[in-house]
């Protein structure tokens, strides 16, 4: 019994290491392959050209053909489609025969109702367009909201911005109505903290059903980590607002990123620094670009090229790389510098990660790197 139940848990520790591994999509001499994060390859690059992994598989071509691979490299879904799509929701959209369709991770077509266009899910729904009308269509293959609306843009946290003629309002997975369609603009991501908007040419947040005018702005931008605070512009000049739409840091930066950490970047004279909640200044601007904290406290700062920064100000890795930011739907934002740990760099010598203390992955340069993706 007790030989089972170790055999048991030795099982489900496998599972869970398999599920939370993340792999990276990297190229070397021409070819594409895929490394963990110790760097090391789980798959060799023997790929002409391939994809990040989502939902499990990755897609691979083979003799001008696309097909999907699992973490091992053994094809899944064996190279047939002349062009494919990522998996999301547990569907991908592929090209054969000069005809789109969706299948799921086993290769099986999903029914779905004729359409002129099909579009990829996102957070289980895809749009679905009917003359000049826009709806949702589920995982089910049916649809879950009749095309009623003007346009339907990308789903962010479960949530997406909707038209109809000229008014702006938002929707859930389920096309119910979370905000009116009653505003001449509306932010593009749904928050905790509210959703900037525009109604009766006034600038404003909407939190909890209700429309908080900001006094004298004519700009909001969008709420980011969980700070409670985003920036605001009045008279040229940048602050931060709260839920209500109160001027908490009055306007007197030229430009402002969001908090996170305590701190977020402000640019004044063209260099940028970083302020506390009570707008003061607490690492010198004299960076001509500063990107917000990551969860493990470094910052990107550029001088002529990008180094990272601690909430001291303290410099830990040296302002001698080019940085970029990773894939929105993969890495679960968009923001520059470090992402899980690692942050994807590129040099003269090519491509690379580079962990807290600047330590280069593997001790390697690559022709490329891709963000790391869960394979889950």
């Amino acid at each position: 019994m007790k030989i089972k139940a170790f055999l048991v848990l030795v099982l489900a520790i496998n599972t869970v290491a398999l599920y939370a591994q993340e792999l990276s999509l990297v190229r070397e001499d021409g070819m594409f392959g895929y490394i963990d994060k110790s760097g090391k390859y789980v798959i060799e690059p023997k790929f002409k050209n391939a994809k990040t992994f989502s939902n499990g598989l990755a897609a691979a071509e083979k003799d001008k053909l696309w097909g999907y691979i699992d973490p091992s490299g053994k094809w899944v879904i064996e190279p047939q489609y002349d062009k494919v799509k990522y998996f999301e929701s547990g569907y991908a959209l592929v090209l054969e025969n000069d005809s789109w369709k969706y299948i799921d991770t086993s290769g099986k077509p999903l029914q779905v109702p004729s359409a002129e266009k099909y579009y990829d899910f996102e957070d289980g729904v895809s749009l679905f367009r009917e003359a000049d009308k826009i709806g949702l269509l589920g995982t089910s293959g049916k649809l879950v909201l009749e095309p009623t609306y003007d346009a339907i843009k990308k789903f962010r946290n479960g949530h997406a911005k909707v038209s109809k003629g000229e008014k702006w309002g938002m929707i859930d997975t389920k096309g119910k109505v979370v905000i009116p369609v009653e505003y001449e603009e509306i932010g593009n991501e749904f928050t905790a903290y509210g959703v900037e908007a525009k109604k009766g040419g006034v600038y404003g947040i909407v939190h909890n059903g209700t429309f908080n005018p900001v006094a004298g702005a004519d700009k909001v931008w969008g709420f980011y980590g969980d700070s409670g605070l985003t920036y605001a512009r009045k008279d040229k000049k940048v602050g931060f607002v709260n839920s209500k739409g109160e001027w908490v840091i009055e306007p007197k930066f030229d430009k402002a990123r969001g908090f996170a950490n305590g701190l977020a970047p402000v640019a004044e004279n063209k260099n940028w620094g970083y302020i506390n909640k009570k707008g003061e200044m607490v690492i010198p601007a004299e960076y001509r670009d500063a990107e917000v904290f990551a969860e493990n406290g470094l910052a990107p700062v550029k001088q002529k090229q990008w180094g990272f920064i601690d909430s001291s100000g303290k410099v830990v890795i040296p302002l001698e790389y080019d940085i970029t930011a990773g894939l929105a739907f993969l890495a679960g934002n968009d923001s520059k510098g470090f992402i899980n740990g690692l942050a994807r760099v590129k040099t003269k010598k090519g491509w690379g990660f580079l962990d807290r203390d600047g330590k280069l992955l593997a001790d390697k340069w690559f022709q490329n790197v891709e963000p790391f993706a869960s394979i889950k």
